[in-house]
């Protein structure tokens, strides 16, 4: 369906919507089909579904660090950005982009109802956290660790700590040695004398 010219046919849209709510369901991913529905509510403003705009958006945040939520956000019609839900979640992919992680657990706290059909939801965040701790600490306190992944218990914090191949020292989380990450190169230039005459001759 999305091979050919077939990909924006009207006709199509209300599978495509489907196939967007079972990707929702089952914890599944596909961000060319869901370019595709963007595109055709573009191609067809009449068919516009704000739900599955919606579902659209969030999945793609689930989609962190990959920039699929910024070519979504580029295929919405003008009354798609003036939606209210729309303007909220477009303000938690900021905060989220902005790594201020503990807002956002409390932004989405109290916007909820938006991710309760998406499973999965948090622990994709939480894995676009980890990996955006992973390539900035060295050591990182528990307790923050906690908090930045959402308030999470202990039990599961440990379970995130071995995923991620961390270790645990007392109060503190080892998370890697970030000068093994940095290699150092040694520059040596040579200029021959040669080179530099004639520069050297118009300096004259």
């Amino acid at each position: 369906m999305l091979g050919c010219i077939e990909r924006y046919n009207p006709d199509h849209l209300k599978t495509l919507e489907a196939y967007v709510e079972e990707q929702a369901k089952n914890n599944t991913y596909d961000l060319e089909a869901n370019l595709a529905v963007l595109k055709l509510y573009q191609f067809n403003p009449h068919m516009l579904n704000h739900e599955i705009t919606y579902t659209i958006l969030l999945k793609c945040l689930t989609n962190l660090p990959h920039t699929d939520f910024v070519m979504a956000k580029c295929l919405l019609l003008p009354q798609q950005m003036k939606d209210e839900t729309v303007q909220t979640i477009i303000e938690l992919a900021d905060i989220l982009e902005r790594t201020d992680f503990v807002l956002f657990w409390q932004r989405a706290d109290v916007n909820k109802s938006l991710f309760r059909h998406i499973t999965g939801f948090h622990d994709s965040i939480r894995k676009f956290v980890c990996h955006v701790i992973g390539i900035t600490f060295q050591t990182i306190r528990r307790d923050l660790l906690k908090e930045l992944l959402g308030g999470i218990e202990d039990s599961t914090l440990d379970k995130w700590v071995k995923q991620n191949g961390w270790k645990n020292q007392g109060n503190l989380v080892m998370i890697a040695s970030q000068d093994e990450k940095i290699k150092t190169k040694n520059i040596t230039e040579k200029i021959e004398f040669d080179n530099l005459g004639g520069l050297m001759a118009q300096c004259l």
